[in-house]
C-alpha cells in the first residue's frame, strides 16, 4: 500500500505521534510517561517492526553525574542531547552494544531517557507471547538489536519514517515501578536518584529486585 503525505492514514499516524506538550515537562516525568509507547522501525525492504516500551531511566543533563552531558559536556556523540527534544541519542558501550535514548526537554538543556527494555505488542493487549520473544528486547542492548538500532540513527527525529515515537495504546491500567539506575555507581549521589522506571508485571524489565517503590 503507499501511503501519500497527505492520506489519512498518514494523518491518523500523525494524530499519534506524542504533542508538543509531551516533551514539557520534567524529564523524570517524560520517563515515566514513556510506558507503554510504541517505537516504530521502519527500513527498505524489511517488514515494520513495532515494540512497547516497558522500562526507562532519566538522565538529568548538567547536574546529573550519570549523565553523558554532566558538568555541561559537549563532544560530538552528545551533541543530539543538546538540541531539541524527541531526537535520538545512540551511544556504544563495551564496544559493542548500542544504547538508545530519547531527548528530552528544550534545546541547550541536554537531558534524556534511555530506553531500558520493550515487548510486543501482542503482550501489552494481554495476548500470549512466547517467551523467547517476549524477552528479545530486555535491556538497553538487546532493544536496539532487535530494532536495528545503531549510531549512525543518533540525532534522527522521532517523527519518522526511520525510527517513530507513538503514543501508547488502549490497556488495562498498569502500576509503575521506580528505583535507582542501573551501573552508575560511580555517579555519587546521583547513583541512587530514583530515575528508573517500569511497567510493575512486565517480565522483561531487567533488574526488578532493585525497583522496590510502586508509585
Amino acid at each position: 500500500m503507499v501511503v501519500r503525505e497527505n492520506s489519512g492514514v498518514a494523518r491518523a499516524r500523525q494524530a499519534e505521534r506524542p504533542p508538543k506538550t509531551f516533551w514539557e515537562r520534567r524529564t523524570e516525568d517524560v520517563a515515566r510517561a514513556l510506558l507503554g509507547c510504541r517505537l516504530v522501525r521502519r527500513q527498505p525492504g524489511l517488514p515494520t517492526r513495532t515494540a512497547v516500551i516497558v522500562e526507562t531511566e532519566a538522565y538529568l543533563g548538567i547536574a546529573d553525574r550519570a549523565a553523558h552531558t554532566w558538568n555541561g559536556r559537549r563532544t560530538p556523540r552528545v551533541a543530539p542531547m543538546w538540541g531539541p527534544p524527541g531526537h535520538a541519542y545512540v551511544f556504544r558501550v563495551y564496544g559493542m552494544h548500542d544504547c538508545l535514548n530519547v531527548v528530552t526537554g528544550e534545546a541547550g538543556v541536554p537531558e534524556a531517557v534511555l530506553l531500558r527494555a520493550a515487548v510486543p505488542v501482542e503482550w501489552w493487549e494481554g495476548r500470549e507471547v512466547p517467551r523467547r520473544d517476549l524477552l528479545s528486547a530486555s535491556g538497553p542492548g538487546r532493544l536496539c538489536r532487535l530494532l536495528s538500532v545503531g549510531r549512525e540513527l543518533s540525532g534522527t527525529p522521532l517523527s519518522g519514517p526511520d525510527l517513530e515515537l507513538l503514543l501508547p495504546l488502549p490497556s488495562v491500567p498498569r502500576k509503575v515501578l521506580s528505583g535507582p539506575r542501573v551501573g552508575v555507581d560511580y555517579a555519587g549521589e546521583a547513583a541512587g536518584w530514583p530515575l528508573r522506571f517500569a511497567v510493575a508485571d512486565c517480565p522483561a524489565v531487567t533488574r526488578r529486585s532493585l525497583l522496590s517503590s510502586v508509585r
